[in-house]
């Protein structure tokens, strides 16, 4: 088979829903609108920590920690300079959440297993009380954005996301330039470096690969986009605060991919939109009346059943065949 038939048939399914999605505004309510850009952030969010679980083999329960602090550097550079400008508001929240990335990414992957779980859990908890505990980011009360980020060039406002509509296709295209950057990059030598140090690190390592600098590398590339996914937070609900950097944060991501089914772009999607309509419903008094303030018991069982019943996650529903031949563990890693 060809590269670009096989490019082809990989792009199709994510670009009809791209388009599906890219129409959506139009026949959506208010707040069906707010609830699927909830949903696009969150898929940021999961594709970013597959890059390490999925993808490289590093369980992180301190993901949230990056995320966090590009939404506080984004509400603090709001503070400073009044109404934010996107060029330098956005980047400088990714940089900020990839410097602590490869801060914690230096110590943390000298470790392995769980008591690399354990640090990354330790270095989240840390920088939580560190926002929770001083006057940095307005201790447990958290900041306010008086006004949202807008991308304005020679006095024209290119992007407003004071702008609902606009907030929505400026995120929906976050989610597809952060799909396609991981698509690429998981097809080039990189990608099958890091699958390959996921399958067997130590035969890498005979090989002539430098493990510990993949991982490094792959440990700040999923801290960046953590970051947008903080920037989109912080924009959204207009409000930073330390619980976006606790452990359930972390705990709640991983959940949605083991949800869509690790190892796969798609399915960390599916997760994070299956995971979040499971909350909304579950939390709905309409619905469930006063045990919806039990939600997460509801959700738990839920994970608890999908787990055993399908050991591939929902992306397992799709290609079933495929995932029991093992075709996936020869391929090291799949794409899409």
């Amino acid at each position: 088979m060809s590269t670009s038939v096989s490019l082809y048939r990989s792009a199709r399914l994510p670009l009809a829903a791209l388009l599906i999605a890219a129409a959506m505004p139009w026949f959506l309510s208010e707040y069906t609108q707010s609830l699927l850009v909830n949903i696009l952030i969150y898929a940021i969010f999961a594709l970013s920590l597959e890059l390490l679980v999925g993808t490289t083999g590093l369980v992180s329960l301190g993901h949230a920690a990056f995320s966090g602090v590009a939404a506080y550097v984004t509400a603090l550079l709001m503070e400073v300079t009044g109404p934010g400008d996107m060029l330098l508001v956005l980047p400088a929240a990714m940089l900020g959440a990839g410097a602590y990335a490869l801060f914690v990414g230096a110590l943390s992957l000298r470790t392995r297993g769980v008591y690399f779980i354990m640090v990354t859990l330790a270095f989240a908890q840390m920088a939580f009380f560190i926002f929770h505990d001083t006057a940095i980011g307005g201790g447990s009360d958290g900041m306010y954005l008086s006004s949202r980020p807008s991308l304005a060039l020679a006095g024209k406002v290119l992007i407003d996301l004071e702008s609902p509509q606009q907030f929505y296709f400026f995120t929906l295209a976050c989610l597809a330039v952060t799909y396609a950057l991981l698509a690429v990059l998981l097809r080039s030598r990189f990608g099958r470096a890091l699958a390959g140090i996921r399958l067997n690190e130590q035969r890498m390592r005979a090989v002539g690969f430098p493990t510990y600098g993949y991982k490094l590398a792959a440990f700040v590339i999923a801290g960046m986009l953590a970051g947008l996914a903080g920037f989109l937070m912080a924009a959204r609900t207009g409000v930073v605060n330390p619980e976006l950097l606790s452990w359930h944060e972390s705990g709640a991501v991983l959940l949605m991919l083991i949800l869509g089914g690790l190892g796969s772009l798609r399915g960390a999607v599916i997760g994070a939109a299956a995971f979040i309509l499971l909350k909304e419903f579950y939390s709905s008094e309409a619905v469930f009346g006063p045990f919806a303030l039990h939600w997460q018991m509801s959700l738990g069982v839920t994970m608890i059943l999908c787990v055993a019943l399908l050991p591939h996650g929902l992306i397992g529903l799709r290609f079933p065949l495929k995932l029991r031949s093992g075709l996936r563990a020869k391929q090291g890693v799949t794409h899409g």
